[in-house]
């Protein structure tokens, strides 16, 4: 008998309901193929909403969210709301409540993708970056005095529990032992090879300023590394990770950090990969029972709203990531390869407007390659 897994639709602003219909498109063909369901609820929580009624997530929409086995999202954020309340009100919100404490980004450059970084290609740019998504300076900890005075003081305090930074660190160590069980890394030395070694993880951090903070990471990241031997352990300051990044991506392999840093060079990661429309991402609850929440990364661009000239890839690789991630492995390897096919094949850019067919078009093409 099929599984059906049950997934909540949140298309949110802008473009996002013409990436996620997209979406929806190739996860259609997918299911077909390879016999499994998706069954989908949507919710409009958005913009358009919070300016008719007030509301972002409410608490009963949250409890509602539990049950689904994944939340499929597009896109928040509505110029004619102020920055911040959708973002706190929606996305935090929904990544606190439910506990996504992992946010998981693929850095890889696809072939026929073009990359700003002179001489390189897709082998030297295929890597993972897992942020920590629940503490951070995006706690909310911290508030104003004096607002609006000469003497304002503003603060906002990073908070880190060893439990919060523990867990992170396993799923990072797993995900790094799982992504070279079959093949070894092609970066590391013949002296790591002779050690055992199969994957690389390296901690982004700052300990040499942020003491307290990246200190507790640095010593439970070494705390835990023996318990994987076949992982080489790594550290870089994240400025950096920020200049690597450019020079040398073949060096990185898995990448650990915190949640600010990991906002900061993710977005790095998609602009080596060739930019937003491809970069896809997944805000992780991997505990069981635990829901989580897939994305394009990119914004709600809302210039290019009903003008049907968005690329939907971003959306299109999230389904697959949370297909990858809900267990039907082969599936999300079919939707990966029918993208790779129509990037070098069919699209003439990336770029809105520029790809040489319309949104709904591309969806179909990718879809019909599955």
């Amino acid at each position: 008998m099929a599984k059906t897994y049950q997934i909540a639709v949140m298309p949110g602003d802008g473009t996002g309901p013409e990436v996620i219909d997209e979406g929806l498109k190739v996860l259609q063909a997918a299911q077909a193929k390879f016999g499994f369901k998706l069954e989908t609820t949507h919710f409009d929580f958005g913009g358009e909403r919070y300016m008719r009624t007030g509301e972002t997530l409410p608490d009963s929409a949250v409890e509602e969210l539990r049950r689904f086995d994944a939340i499929y999202l597009g896109a928040i954020g509505h110029p004619d709301v102020k920055p911040g309340i959708l973002e706190k009100g929606i996305l935090l919100k929904a990544r606190f409540a439910l506990d996504q404490y992992i946010n998981l980004r693929p850095v890889k450059l696809y072939p026929g993708v073009e990359t700003p970084l002179k001489g390189k290609g897709p082998e030297d740019i295929d890597f993972v970056v897992v942020r920590e998504n629940s503490q951070d300076i995006y706690t909310g900890m911290g508030g104003l005095m004096h607002e609006g005075t000469p003497q304002e003081v503003a603060t906002q305090t990073s908070v880190y529990t060893r439990f919060g930074v523990d867990r992170a660190l396993k799923y990072a160590f797993e995900l790094t032992r799982k992504r070279h069980a079959a093949v070894p890394w092609r970066g590391l030395s013949d002296k790591d090879k002779s050690e055992g070694k199969i994957g690389q993880l390296t901690l982004c951090g700052k300990t040499n300023v942020l003491t307290f903070i990246y200190g507790l990471w640095e010593r439970a990241f070494h705390a835990m590394g023996p318990q994987y031997p076949d992982v080489k352990r790594d550290y870089t300051h994240v400025d950096a990770t920020t200049m690597w990044f450019v020079k040398n991506p073949e060096w990185f392999d898995v990448i650990v950090t915190g949640n600010l840093f990991g906002d900061i060079i993710t977005d790095l990661g998609a602009m080596i990969q060739g930019g937003m429309g491809v970069a896809a991402g997944g805000n992780i609850n991997p505990d069981p029972g635990g829901v989580s929440m897939f994305e394009p990364i990119g914004g709600s661009a809302p210039k290019y709203t009903g003008l049907g000239v968005i690329n939907p890839i971003a959306a299109i690789c999230a389904g697959g990531l949370m297909l990858g991630t809900l267990g039907e492995t082969a599936a999300a390897t079919a939707v990966e390869e029918a993208v790779k096919y129509v990037i070098v094949n069919k699209l003439k850019s990336l770029a809105a407007g520029k790809m040489g067919y319309s949104t709904s078009q591309v969806g179909n093409l990718i879809a019909e390659r599955l």
